[in-house]
């Protein structure tokens, strides 16, 4: 059970890290180099990249929400085979 609650918190984690990237994101004054905003960049770019311009309506890029409907997802997905492993072990 250790596993699933380690996975669950990581899941958290990333989610709210994306989230705070979207937030950023919309703050034209912030300074890019600072090094929290930059390690933050650097975690969630791999995931943000291939989706960026997909769905762009006018000016908005809807990318976030793709990234969180596919983060959501495969945190369901994970968290079910995880614990269909628990039930098969038992």
């Amino acid at each position: 059970m250790f596993l699933i609650t380690l996975v669950d918190i990581l899941f958290s984690v990333l989610w709210w890290m994306f989230v705070l990237r979207f937030l950023l994101s919309w703050l034209p004054n912030l300074d890019r180099r600072h090094p929290i905003i930059e390690w933050l960049y650097r975690l969630t770019d791999p995931v943000v990249r291939p989706f960026q311009g997909v769905l762009t309506i006018g000016m908005v890029d809807f990318s976030p929400v793709i990234v969180f409907i596919l983060l959501r997802l495969v945190h369901r997905l994970v968290m079910s085979l995880l614990f269909d492993i628990v039930r098969w072990v038992r």
